[in-house]
């Protein structure tokens, strides 16, 4: 099948999904993750606001925010393909970008460097038992990424997030995506096979 077919049906799925069963994947998601070693040793992380159907990390911020984290969202540079990385309180104005996804104000001073990440949560649109994973065809967190698989191919802060009803049989990398460390789901966490711990 072809991506832009495949984006489109499992984009569907999500956005079938009812406010009730987003809802409750979002909490189990939170109870669930938050007990999990990679957040609880992680201080800095990147987080996005849910939308399209995206499962929601809402809870899992609250949570984050209790226990003392710090949160960045990712800015997308006006007329550039680049991503940055932005501190996220409950006190940040946020505006609305070119895909009508929030995002904070852009301040350069404020930017958080990639490397500087520990742990970085992405939507995925799909994704496969073996942890390989679609997106929305961007390829932002690719180039932001990029350098950091270069130097240490063996970590990757990355780690996708995705209903389970967005798992199909299989995918396959290619030479320019970064791998994920993991994918995690409501009820589940796949070490992805692309990346060594």
């Amino acid at each position: 099948m072809p991506l832009i077919k495949l984006r489109q049906q499992l984009r569907q799925r999500r956005r079938a999904l009812s406010l009730r069963e987003q809802n409750q994947a979002a909490r189990t998601l939170a109870k669930q993750f938050s007990k999990h070693p990679r957040f609880i040793r992680s201080r800095a992380i990147a987080v996005y606001l849910a939308s399209d159907g995206e499962l929601s990390l809402q809870y899992l911020i609250e949570k984050a925010w209790q226990m003392g984290k710090r949160c960045y969202l990712p800015v997308l540079q006006a007329h550039k393909p680049s991503l940055w990385f932005l501190p996220y309180t409950p006190e940040t104005t946020l505006k609305a970008n070119r895909y009508g996804i929030l995002e904070p104000l852009y301040q350069q001073r404020l930017v958080r460097p990639a490397w500087g990440l520990d742990l970085v949560l992405t939507p995925l649109v799909g994704f496969d038992s073996a942890g390989h994973r679609l997106g929305m065809g961007g390829g932002f967190y690719d180039r932001r990424f990029a350098h950091l698989q270069q130097q240490n191919p063996k970590y990757s802060p990355l780690i996708g997030v995705a209903h389970n009803c967005q798992q199909v049989e299989k995918l396959h990398s290619r030479a320019w995506d970064v791998p994920m460390s993991a994918i995690i789901t409501d009820s589940r966490y796949i070490k992805a096979a692309d990346a060594l711990k």
